[in-house]
């Protein structure tokens, strides 16, 4: 499986940005999928993660009521809509595929993708 996350950008505090991640070479629904971040001289961290129908999902406390995440299974698509974006949001996000279950463990992910940076500035 490939992933191809996009989306990413600069935008200010306040603001809203959407990610999307295109999945290929496998059966997209057969995944959870999940995106993490990774901030400059920070461990990767879980952000959002939903289960294969999409009728599971699972938030960070620093994004919950923030952040969405979403599956389009037709489309091969996972998203993470994020609005009201805070300077401490900046870091390359990640998405991630897992055989296993929606889970917050970054090692359960069996794929990942390339990353996209955001940036919020203030």
């Amino acid at each position: 499986v490939q992933l191809q996350a996009s989306g990413g950008g600069l935008v200010q505090a306040g603001g809203s940005l959407r990610l999307s991640c295109v999945a290929s070479g496998g059966t997209f629904s057969n995944y959870a999928m999940g995106w993490f971040r990774q901030a400059p001289g920070k461990e990767r961290e879980f952000v959002s993660a939903i289960s294969t129908s999409g009728g599971s999902t699972h938030y960070a406390d620093s994004v919950k009521g923030r952040f969405t995440i979403s599956r389009d299974n037709a489309k091969n698509t996972v998203y993470l809509q994020m609005n009201s974006l805070r300077p401490g949001d900046t870091a390359v996000y990640y998405c991630a595929a897992s055989l296993f279950i929606a889970t917050q463990t970054g090692a359960k992910y069996d794929y990942w993708g390339q990353g996209t940076q955001v940036t919020v500035s203030s």
